[in-house]
């Protein structure tokens, strides 16, 4: 069975997304930072399904296919899976919709061969994966920000152990997290 991987941006403060009004600026320095950019590709590239909601679908349909380089490459060549209820459009090349039972969906594509799901938020789609109990490893990545407010990841106690760190110059830090069942000792 292949892992569901939830790949997802906080602020310092914890918050998954800006409050209203605020400009959503995760990745501080992103694209100046050689290090972060080489490692977002290589999380990106180890992908074997990219996973989302359809708001942020629309976002990347309309970013990844325009840009050029290892993270396009791997946004572009790896196959899309995108939740939602209402149709949607699906310009970006090898994308599927999947418009069941989310735990059904993912239990689904957690059996098909391949490499690892890698979900990707808008906040509303990773709180469900996190309700719903779906979410084998985690990779939060800081950024050196505080919202003050806004909408968190988390919206109950969830435990988890930390199994992988790395800071990156400009002050981005990638954490990684598993679920403690999943971690062997």
């Amino acid at each position: 069975m292949r892992p569901l991987i939830l790949r997802h941006s906080l602020s310092l403060d914890g918050y998954a997304a800006a409050p209203a009004g605020v400009r959503d600026d995760f990745f501080l320095e992103y694209d100046e930072d050689e290090e972060f950019v080489a490692h977002m590709a290589t999380v990106l590239g180890s992908a074997g399904a990219h996973a989302m909601g359809a708001r942020t679908y629309r976002d990347m349909a309309g970013y990844w296919p325009f840009q050029r380089g290892p993270e396009a490459d791997a946004m572009n060549a790896i196959p899309k899976v995108v939740f939602s209820r209402s149709p949607i459009d699906t310009p970006w090349a090898t994308t599927t919709v999947c418009s069941g039972d989310l735990a059904t969906e993912v239990a689904r594509l957690k059996a098909q061969d391949g490499g690892p799901i890698l979900a990707h938020g808008g906040v509303r789609f990773a709180q469900a994966l996190v309700r719903a109990d779906l979410v084998d490893e985690y990779h939060l990545l800081v950024s050196p920000f505080a919202h003050g407010s806004g909408s968190p990841l988390f919206t109950e106690f969830t435990r988890l152990q930390l199994i992988d760190v790395k800071s990156f110059p400009k002050g981005n830090l990638a954490l990684t997290y598993a679920r403690p069942d999943a971690v062997s000792s």
